[in-house]
């Protein structure tokens, strides 16, 4: 078994531990919110700890020289070259609100690239996962199968998916390039849940994604399974995906869609 293998099986067993977690220990009026972070809106619950904490516990029995980069817990250094890079839940307030789209996101860099990428949907019934090189795969209770991006999708039959932060000034710009973007597409979509829309597009069932504001444990297996299954993650004008800007979308369909960003100033709030 390769390293990218080895890390993708640890990374997808501990993804559906976690997730299995998350919806056994819900509570039933649902989790009390810990803190806020970068405004009021912007929650952590006691559960998105909790499931950190199964996950870097996890992967540190089986990999104890490895290093991580959380969301919650920050970042802890290692000496074996390997990083896993974890969203305990992207989705939080979707969790807190018992809406389906939110996920455990774990993403394994080897030498700063990610390699491996498991993303597990509980309340979907989805597993998706990646390997650098060896494609990604949608797992369900009914089977496995390759996923693929849609390619070429002209714009205004896209269906394009997008998300909004959480301080109101960014609220009021990323509204305004909403505005740009809306009359030249199918429609929009927000779900709530940045890997959740990235594996939505790898699965065909979006035609594009853009968003600013997102950090690396929001995008990095999501990033790694779009990638896999066929489309371009970057930032604008070849810039790498990050905070300032991510867009995903299949060959065609992505050159159109940042052709339509950019005029529109994304990257100022």
């Amino acid at each position: 078994m390769s390293l990218p293998e080895e890390l993708l099986e640890l990374a997808a067993a501990t993804a559906r531990e976690a997730g299995r977690m998350l919806v056994d220990k819900r509570p039933a009026g649902g989790p009390d919110v810990v803190q806020t972070k970068s405004s009021p809106t912007d929650v952590v619950t006691q559960m998105d700890r909790a499931a950190e904490a199964l996950i870097i516990e996890r992967i540190r029995a089986a990999r104890p020289d490895d290093a991580f980069l959380g969301e919650e817990g920050g970042e802890h250094g290692g000496g074996s070259g390997v990083r896993w890079v974890i969203d305990p839940i992207d989705g939080t307030v979707n969790y807190l609100y018992d809406l389906p789209d939110w996920a455990v996101s774990i993403a394994a860099e080897v030498d700063g690239e990610a390699v491996a990428g498991a993303v597990e949907m509980p309340r979907r019934g989805e597993s998706y996962t990646a390997s650098r090189g060896g494609g990604a795969l949608l797992h369900t209770a009914s089977g496995t199968r390759e996923l693929r991006v849609t390619e070429r999708v002209p714009l205004a039959q896209a269906l394009v998916a997008t998300g909004f932060g959480y301080d109101a000034v960014r609220r009021a710009a990323q509204a305004r390039v909403l505005t740009g973007v809306l009359p030249a597409v199918r429609d929009i979509r927000r779900g709530g849940s940045c890997c959740v829309d990235l594996c939505s597009l790898a699965a065909g069932r979006l035609d594009a994604y853009y968003e600013r504001g997102v950090q690396a444990w929001d995008i990095a297996a999501g990033a790694l399974i779009v990638q896999e299954a066929g489309g371009r993650v970057e930032g604008l004008h070849g810039a790498a995906p990050g905070p300032e800007l991510t867009m995903a979308a299949g060959p065609g369909t992505f050159e159109a869609l940042h052709d339509l960003l950019a005029p529109l100033d994304p990257l100022t709030d």
